[in-house]
């Protein structure tokens, strides 16, 4: 009887010092999982991205207001159909390796109609970005966004945020020597319509075989200049850029806009001296 007691209590024994593992190893997992910036397996929204890699161009890559992916990111999906699904590595190529962010449109169904941005990690440490058609983020969230929500248009997409497409202040990225291009669109009295587009594309220089940055913006407008409205009725800006040089208007109604909409006055600034000028009339 005392040998039958003896084997059940070792086999309780056994049993208990099983779950007290099992427990423990359970604790740890959850302890690590809170305390590490993206979990256990470093995941960030589904995708692994505990890389120093990764972290690199978290940290490293800038746009040129000083923005970095992330900040851009969490603007762009306020406004565009814009979801983020994560970050990982890609392949290594002969001038460097490649780290991809990937995005989709739609919450639902993974997988599908999924899109990527790639960034290249040069030896010396170097991060650029690579595809073409993100180009417009170098220049901010707010070009990034009009490039997707101005494709959406085109493509005639379910619930296009005109709105954003169409707010002069969507183009204060546009900065000139007279302003921002928002502030002179609403100092012209201007109302956006389409086609409108900001596009990025590899130019040749003319005097050497380098390839520059070049982007452009293009908007239709109508604007209520005064002495001029025969003139800014029906329009298209368009302005232009180089990489480390400034904007230039390419269009007559750019450099309509350049010319006469520093002079006029903010229509803000008018409402609010025509809404404190009632009470004194009365």
């Amino acid at each position: 009887m005392s040998d039958r007691l003896r084997e059940v209590a070792e086999k309780m024994t056994a049993r208990r010092v099983l779950w007290f593992g099992i427990g423990l190893g359970l604790c740890l997992g959850l302890g690590l999982w809170l305390v590490l910036p993206d979990g256990l397996a470093g995941k960030d929204n589904g995708v692994r991205a505990d890389d120093a890699l990764i972290d690199k161009v978290k940290s490293t890559w800038r746009a040129q207001d000083g923005e970095t992916a992330r900040q851009i990111f969490a603007q762009v999906s306020k406004v565009a159909h814009f979801v983020p699904r994560g970050w990982e590595r890609g392949p290594k190529t002969d001038t460097g390796e490649l780290v991809v962010f990937s995005w989709a449109k739609r919450r639902s169904g993974k997988g599908k109609g999924e899109y990527t941005i790639t960034w290249e990690v040069a030896p010396d440490g170097t991060v650029k970005l690579v595809a073409p058609y993100a180009k417009p983020m170098e220049l901010g969230w707010q070009a990034f966004a009009l490039s997707l929500v101005a494709d959406e248009a085109t493509n005639k997409e379910g619930g296009v945020n005109r709105r954003f497409l169409h707010d002069p202040a969507t183009f204060d990225f546009v900065t000139t020597a007279q302003g921002e291009l928002g502030d002179l669109l609403r100092r012209a009295r201007c109302i956006i319509g389409d086609p409108v587009g900001v596009h990025y594309s590899p130019k040749v220089e003319e005097q050497q075989a380098a390839k520059g940055d070049l982007w452009r913006v293009e908007l239709s407008v109508g604007c209520n200049l005064p002495g001029l409205r025969d003139f800014a009725r029906d329009g298209v800006v368009i302005f232009e850029k180089r990489e480390g040089q400034d904007w230039e208007p390419q269009s007559f109604f750019g450099k309509l806009l350049t010319t006469y909409a520093p002079e006029l006055a903010d229509p803000k600034d008018e409402e609010a001296f025509e809404g404190a000028q009632k009470p004194l009339a009365k």
